[in-house]
């Protein structure tokens, strides 16, 4: 196991520490975050942030490596459909209607030298 590795006390916490990255880049390239990790019985949504009029829902994956595609591709039809349930039930929740939205990727890969591709309106 990599000294990298050995910080994480499980995969939970690495995975915070990539949504936490993703959402500052985010941040510095104009989004606003609005909140994090909600959690319902369809799923969660990892990042909710805004785009100017526009609520954006984000998803974030993290690969150590490009095997299989890394994480541009780690984003599987089981886990869209879950990711649209869990928007909807969202939206009913917080009683939002007549919004522009989108849902946005963003797919890291490798531990040390991390390459973030953001993937904009995903589906």
């Amino acid at each position: 196991m990599s000294w990298f590795n050995q910080l994480w006390q499980n995969s939970r916490e690495k995975g915070l520490y990539y949504e936490h990255q993703a959402e500052q880049y985010l941040i510095q390239h104009g989004l606003k975050a609005i909140e994090r990790n909600y959690l319902c019985k369809y799923g969660e949504l990892d990042l909710i942030m805004r785009d100017g009029q526009t609520l954006v829902f984000v998803e974030v994956k993290f690969r150590k490596n490009t095997l299989r595609g890394g994480a541009n591709y780690a984003l599987s039809k089981q886990k869209q459909q879950r990711l649209r349930r869990t928007i909807s039930h969202y939206l009913a929740e917080k009683k939002i209607s007549n919004q522009a939205m989108r849902i946005d990727y963003v797919a890291i890969t490798g531990e040390l030298n991390s390459t973030l591709n953001w993937f904009k309106n995903v589906y």
